[in-house]
């Protein structure tokens, strides 16, 4: 049947996701409990994004991604995200990576930062695919260890992430995706900080999408797409409600074909 697991635990995953949606108001209560006002930052920006995940041989490849995300859509900086890996196939299914991930965040929105700040990030994710009937399913796990620079100065913090990804696909021209077709695609994806450097945003940003996309060939697809992101500032007072433009280029190289 080519699924990485049962059905049922398919249908089980499916439910988890929407439970996770109603984690960060299980959090918000406990990390403003000490602020007597909530604040809602409005923010309209624009991601333009590559992502390829190359094969080198039948278990292991190579992951590289690049996002310029703009603020005002296209006007003005908000982050430059540069991401590599290194990928190991367990599975037909089944994929881990270990990862380096550089970002650079400018000063945006209502309440900016004082000033340009990197960031370096290392990562390890588990991938699983499979399929709910005609809909394709991803689920992503990713742990993050990063080490954000304070604007303005030299010093850096370092903190503890976790992210659970679910994705779906769904096929406008069959029971199968196949190349010059269209699709629709959603996700939602979870944050979650921990460890003692983590001020009052345990929870940390939630992303809701949905885009139509078109499968190029067998080895890339571009999408079109609107990502609702709620970001929690370390304050725990201010919350940026931004509306995203998503444009993404997904094409993956096989470099292990002689």
């Amino acid at each position: 049947m080519g699924h990485f697991a049962p059905m049922k635990l398919n249908r089980l995953l499916v439910l988890l996701v929407w439970v996770l949606l109603g984690v960060p108001g299980l959090f918000l209560p406990f990390s403003a409990a000490a602020q007597s006002e909530r604040i809602k930052d409005y923010n309209s920006n624009g991601w333009y994004m590559y992502f390829g995940d190359h094969k080198i041989s039948e278990k292991w490849g190579a992951h590289t991604e690049i996002q310029l995300r703009r603020h005002n859509i296209l006007k003005d900086p908000q982050q430059l995200l540069i991401r590599t890996g290194i990928n190991y196939n367990l599975t037909a299914n089944a994929m881990i990576t270990l990862g380096y991930g550089f970002i650079e965040t400018y000063p945006y929105g209502g309440f900016p930062a004082a000033d340009i700040f990197p960031e370096q990030r290392i990562y390890q994710q588990l991938q699983l695919k499979g399929n709910l009937g005609r809909i394709g399913l991803t689920h992503r796990y990713r742990q993050e260890q990063r080490w954000v620079q304070a604007a303005g100065t030299d010093a850096y913090t370092y903190l503890n992430r976790s992210r659970y990804l679910l994705k779906a696909v769904l096929p406008l021209s069959g029971p199968t995706l196949d190349a010059k077709e269209f699709f629709l695609a959603a996700y939602d994806e979870i944050f979650v900080g921990f460890g003692e450097n983590v001020q009052r945003n345990i929870f940390d940003q939630n992303r809701l999408y949905a885009a139509l996309g078109y499968k190029l060939n067998d080895a890339g697809s571009v999408e079109l797409g609107y990502l609702n992101q709620i970001v929690q500032k370390p304050s725990g007072v201010v919350f940026e409600h931004n509306h995203t433009l998503q444009v993404s280029l997904f094409y993956n190289l096989d470099f292990s074909r002689k």
